[in-house]
């Protein structure tokens, strides 16, 4: 089956501000019923030995880019998922910015406005939100488990003890 055939019937979904690569995979995925080998074989990104063995999208859902996508897989994958490839890279954190891929991070207060991990919770020299002034959460306050990556947030809440992410902004403590 030829890209062009997979991408009439897949479902677009549309891009929140500010979303994480690893969120919108997610969002977009499930959409669709993919997996993350799915999705990158609808891409046309296969070749997991390029990769140390894993394909690219497992990888960016996890926040492993190193190396970072090139151009020419942010145009195949925006041909898939109907992002132009300009707005893809926005996704990405800016060259020389260091990122945490553990522990996954979050605000509260931004899920409660729009429900979706940013990208620049993940950036090292980011210690909190700086539009609530709130130090970020890298595990839920109420029953101490890690954030699952946000390629797997579903419903918004705590995997463990269902508290709300929108909830959890009761929790985060003023800089």
């Amino acid at each position: 089956m030829e890209r062009e055939d997979i991408k009439a019937w897949l479902f677009q979904i549309e891009l929140l501000e500010g979303e994480s690569l690893s969120h919108f995979l997610g969002r977009f995925r499930r959409a669709n019923h993919l997996t993350p080998t799915g999705l990158g074989k609808a891409a046309g990104l296969g070749g997991a030995i390029a990769y140390g063995g894993a394909l690219p999208i497992a990888r960016w859902e996890k926040f492993r880019f190193n190396p970072p996508p090139t151009r020419q897989q942010l145009e195949k994958l925006a041909a898939v998922v109907g992002v132009d490839a300009d707005r893809l890279a926005q996704m990405l954190p800016p060259p020389g910015v260091g990122m945490k891929m553990e522990p996954i991070r979050l605000c509260g207060a931004c899920y409660a406005e729009s429900p979706c991990h940013k990208i620049e919770w993940q950036f090292k020299e980011m210690q909190g939100c700086a539009s609530h002034k709130l130090t970020l959460l890298s595990e839920c306050p109420n029953c101490g488990a890690s954030f699952k990556i946000p390629a797997l947030w579903v419903d918004g809440w705590c995997q463990r003890c269902f508290l709300t992410f929108a909830d959890m902004a009761k929790y985060q403590k003023s800089y």
